[in-house]
């Protein structure tokens, strides 16, 4: 559908449609560039609260995968006002304005419509200098893949919808959730990476395909190095699979190549479709020692899941 739109061209124009990037980006003087993103989504947890702050969370996640921070947020709100009180709207707004306040980004308005269902999200503009943005095409040959939080966000969200999610593994899923990027950002800045992009609703398997392509390289990733969140693999098991997470693996088949033993169940969960998720950030193999110890610094957890094996077309091999 997107293929048939004419893409912008501007020399200021750094990061635009073309590249499937996490957001756009665009210079307005020399030392300075504007970050621009928009997500939204229905809850996927009973508490208001708790939706509005992973919502907030996943919104922000786009400007700190472009190295950027985040300086305003605008609210959207879909709401169904003659079957939920008021109340419920408030309790999501106040989520919503915490984590804003926490990354240190203002609220400065929003627009809301009635509709059938609840649905919240922001829109958030970042600053970066122009220098210094991270994309998803920069990663190279030997560079090592770092993520920052593990996988089973959709796979914990499908099963507290189910009644069947065990408390503690859907606290640890909302904790995920609700935990900002910022720290992996501002250390991926520090040391100096070649790419980067958040885990969110295409899957760990998706986004590194969108790495691998938009950089041109071929991307191996070590199943059994990939962090889970726990439960995950039983309640995957159990059958708490979203659709998205199917039609994510289903889309990502022809350019993945699995190694002998790889368990499918596995690879269902690599192709899990997360919310508000960690970074997936490529590094030059000389500084990963630097960007594991940056993070170390800031308690931020660190996975070393694989490496860029070569220049190629874009795909992935999964090795056990």
């Amino acid at each position: 559908m997107l293929a048939d739109l004419p893409l912008d061209h501007h020399p200021d124009l750094l990061v635009g449609l073309g590249s499937s990037d996490d957001a756009g980006v665009v210079r307005v003087r020399e030392d300075l560039a504007l970050i621009q993103t928009v997500d939204f989504f229905t809850p996927i947890v009973d508490d208001p609260r708790t939706f509005g702050r992973i919502a907030a969370t996943n919104s922000l996640s786009d400007v700190y995968a472009m190295g950027g921070a985040p300086l305003t947020a605008m609210n959207i709100v879909c709401f169904p006002r003659q079957s939920l009180p008021l109340a419920v709207l408030k309790e999501v707004l106040l989520g919503g304005l915490e984590v804003i306040h926490e990354a240190g980004a203002l609220l400065v308005g929003g627009h809301s419509v009635e509709d059938r269902e609840l649905k919240y999200g922001l829109s958030v503009t970042g600053i970066v200098h122009p220098a210094r943005v991270v994309t998803n095409a920069g990663a190279r040959p030997g560079d090592r893949l770092i993520l920052t939080k593990p996988l089973g966000t959709g796979v914990l969200a499908t099963a507290i919808k189910g009644g069947v999610a065990p408390p503690e593994s859907a606290a640890e899923a909302v904790r995920w959730m609700t935990t900002l990027n910022r720290e992996a950002a501002e250390a991926m800045q520090e040391v100096g990476v070649h790419a980067c992009t958040d885990i969110t609703g295409y899957g760990l398997l998706g986004h590194a395909l969108e790495v691998a392509r938009a950089s041109r390289v071929m991307i191996e990733l070590s199943a059994s190095l990939v962090p889970l969140i726990s439960g995950a693999r039983e309640l995957a098991a159990l059958g708490m699979i979203p659709g998205g997470s199917f039609a994510n693996r289903k889309f990502c088949e022809a350019a993945v190549s699995l190694g002998n033993g790889i368990d499918s169940l596995l690879v269902d969960l690599l192709a899990d479709a997360q919310t508000s998720g960690g970074l997936l950030v490529a590094v030059a193999a000389e500084r990963g020692d630097e960007l594991h110890l940056a993070l170390e610094r800031r308690r931020t957890p660190h996975y070393e899941i694989g490496r860029v094996d070569r220049a190629g077309e874009g795909r992935i091999t999964l090795l056990p």
